[in-house]
This record gives C-alpha cells, structure tokens and sequence, in this order.
C-alpha cells in the first residue's frame, strides 16, 4: 500500500463560533492510499480543539508508511491499528484518515460499498441536524432562512447567557433543537435547571455540558434529566465508553476521535450493549470523511453530519442531502469522489 497525503484548507460559509472561539476555516490533510490499481480516499481533519497539528499529521503519516507496507498482503485493519497505536497514542485524526482510506480500497477492490463488504444493508435516508454557530442575532436570523429545508438544528452553547441565545433561535423557529455546551457549564444543578428550561423550549438532547472531570455530577444529572444527555469530548476511544457509560445517556461517535471505522463499529457495539444512545457526528470535514461516517446511519439513534453543507470548497462529492436528510449513494468503498479541480495530489 503506497500513502501519499496533501494538506487543504477548507473554508465556511459563514464564520463558525463555538463557545471557546471562532474560526473561518478549518484545515484537514487527504490521503490517497494506493494498491493493486485501486485508490482510497481518507481525511484527518484537524480543528485547532482536537489538539493535531498539520506537521504531526504528515510526520505521523511517514512513520506509518512501512506499517502499510508490511500489511500490503493481509489488509488485517485491527493489526494496523494495534501497530499505529504502536507508532503514538495519539494522532487520532491521521489514523482515522488512514483507516478510512483502506476501508475504501477495500469497498473498490471488492466492488462494494463498505456497507455491504460489512455483511450490513444500505441504511434508509435519516434527518441530520444542521448547525448553527455562536453569533450576532442577525447572523443567526440568516443561518436559520439558509437551514429551511432542514428539520432539526444543533446549537453551538456555553455562552455567557444561553438563556437569550435560545429565545432568540425561539424568535425565528420552532424546530428542535440539539444543543452543544461543549464543557462550558460547572455547576450541576445549574446544569440540570437549565436542562428542564431546555427540554420547554423543544431541547430534544444536550451534549457535553460539563468538563470531562465532572463524570460524577454527569451521572447526577442524567438520572435526573428529562433529555438525552450525550458524552463527545468524554468519549473519543472504544475504552473510554466503560469509564462514562453510567454518567451520560449517549455518546457521540466521531470517526476523528475514533481513529476510524473500525473502532467506531466496535463502539457502536458496545454503546447498543450498554444501552447508551448513539449520535453519529463530525467536527469540521468534508464530505470525504462524512461519507465515511453516513455508512453507519443505520446503527445510529441521530446523527449530526452536516459539515459538507457548511463548507464553500468541499473537495469530494458523496452523501447527497435533500429536505434535511442524508442519503448514502451506490459507489464502492465510503462512496466518495474527488473533484480534480480542487484536490489534486
């Protein structure tokens, strides 16, 4: 297996503000991973909160090089995995990129989508939530006309008055709403009162509203919340999930915190064993690594993969939305295609 890779820039719409910054674009390095004539395609997209710098990224990926060549002839992707986890613990978001490229070689090698090469059917179209970031009222006026067609929006929290962020998005729609606190709350009862005031206003899940420490006050909330509380920072990897299981309703599955599809399956197995709720999500990518993530859909309670719908200068064609929903195509491996004009490695 021969891995090239190449950085690219990927540019909002609309400025993206969360509760602990703002950002205009976002970048993220592709790699191909070539073998026997056939191409993959996979993504580490690297937001300045995942902590993966582009030079760790590509100076990961060199390291990685003879594991790829040593594997060449079994394709085993859990001995690749123990053998990158060998390379760093970290560097999630390059072994996810090298995990989906070889999962989508393996899907055109076989003529199949990674869908079906995993024994499991093409899942039915799903609504996805669309996201609205942190901004000034006028801004979110117009993110909400933009998102008409979608059915549920996600919220981006933790500001100094969510009261007022919510009952403005309440002067302009009546949807419902996922809202992301992203660590910004401390205080548990604080958390729980505003739960209860969110679940009036057609708050229909909360994701990581307290500090991944805070996995004791999480449990005292969740047995009391009338929502669905989801873990994301408190959950990126398969091991954590036995940590965290009796603090959150749900968790959040990112194939960038997973290290890729492998081990996102595992977690969907084990978070169904658990009884936790999964909610498939992105953090900035592509419809590359989305399309990776949407061969899921059907394991998954509700997804969040709106991030190809945020962008000015997607790079690969893949899921299609209509009407707010996704919707997986036909082509083999994680069914995506490259648009020469803009990625050219």
């Amino acid at each position: 297996m021969i891995l090239t890779y190449k950085p690219f820039i990927l540019e909002y719409k609309h400025p993206f503000g969360v509760s602990s910054n703002t950002r205009t674009s976002t970048t993220s390095v592709f790699v191909k991973i070539e073998h026997g004539g056939k191409v993959g395609y996979g993504e580490a997209c690297l937001p300045v909160y995942l902590g993966e710098t582009v030079e760790e990224t590509i100076a990961f990926f060199e390291l990685a090089k003879p594991v790829l060549a040593k594997n060449s002839d079994t394709f085993s992707l859990h001995v690749i995995r123990k053998d990158m986890d060998g390379i760093s613990l970290g560097n999630n978001a390059a072994k996810a990129a090298i995990d989906i490229a070889i999962n989508d070689l393996l899907g055109k090698i076989a003529n199949k989508p990674f869908y079906e090469l995993m024994g499991f059917g093409k899942s039915e179209a799903m609504p996805t939530s669309f996201t609205i970031g942190i901004d000034e009222e006028i801004k979110i006026e117009q993110k909400i006309k933009e998102a008409k067609d979608f059915s549920i929006l996600k919220i981006k929290a933790g500001t100094n008055d969510d009261k007022a962020l919510i009952n403005i998005i309440r002067k302009y729609t009546d949807k419902p709403l996922y809202v992301d606190i992203n660590q910004g709350w401390k205080d548990k009862q604080m958390v729980l009162d505003m739960i209860f005031w969110m679940h009036e206003k057609n708050v229909i899940l909360i994701e990581q509203p307290m500090p991944v420490a805070c996995n004791n006050e999480m449990a005292w909330v969740t047995e009391r919340s009338p929502i669905a509380t989801i873990a994301d920072e408190s959950v990126k990897r398969y091991k954590d999930i036995e940590i965290i299981k009796h603090c959150f309703s749900g968790i959040n599955i990112k194939l960038m915190k997973s290290t890729g599809l492998t081990e996102a399956l595992e977690m969907v197995k084990l978070a169904k064993e658990n009884n936790l709720k999964i909610l498939l999500g992105c953090m900035a990518e592509s419809s590359c690594a989305t399309s990776a993530m949407a061969q899921l859909m059907q394991f998954a309670d509700y997804i969040d993969l709106d991030a190809p719908e945020l962008l000015k200068n997607d790079p690969f064609k893949g899921v299609m939305y209509k009407n707010g929903n996704v919707y997986l195509n036909d082509l083999p491996g994680i069914g995506v295609e490259p648009i020469e004009l803009l990625l050219d490695f």
